[in-house]
């Protein structure tokens, strides 16, 4: 999906700072191109609604997780390969 700009950046620090995340020591670049990614291909291989509220439960999953962060992307390919299985060919 390519590199987050940078008006994306900043609307993540500003989202995190009112939700009380400290974003401290995650490559928020990363981030944003995995959850990015991640919805699309539930948009375009499951349906669209369904991207947003699969990345609510994604984050909701990995906010449970000892390490937040680093469950993400787990949980993120966990879903992907669900999505693949539930997707037509």
């Amino acid at each position: 999906m390519g590199d987050p700009t940078p008006a994306i950046q900043e609307w993540v620090a500003a989202a995190a700072q009112q939700l009380g995340l400290d974003l401290a020591g995650t490559d928020r670049d990363e981030l944003i191109t995995a959850v990015l990614d991640l919805t699309a291909d539930i948009a375009h291989g499951v349906n669209r609604p369904a991207a947003p509220v699969t990345a609510f439960l994604v984050g909701l999953a990995a906010g449970r997780a000892a390490d937040p962060a680093a469950a993400v992307p787990g949980h993120i390919a966990s879903v992907r390969d669900l999505a693949a299985l539930l997707s037509p060919p």
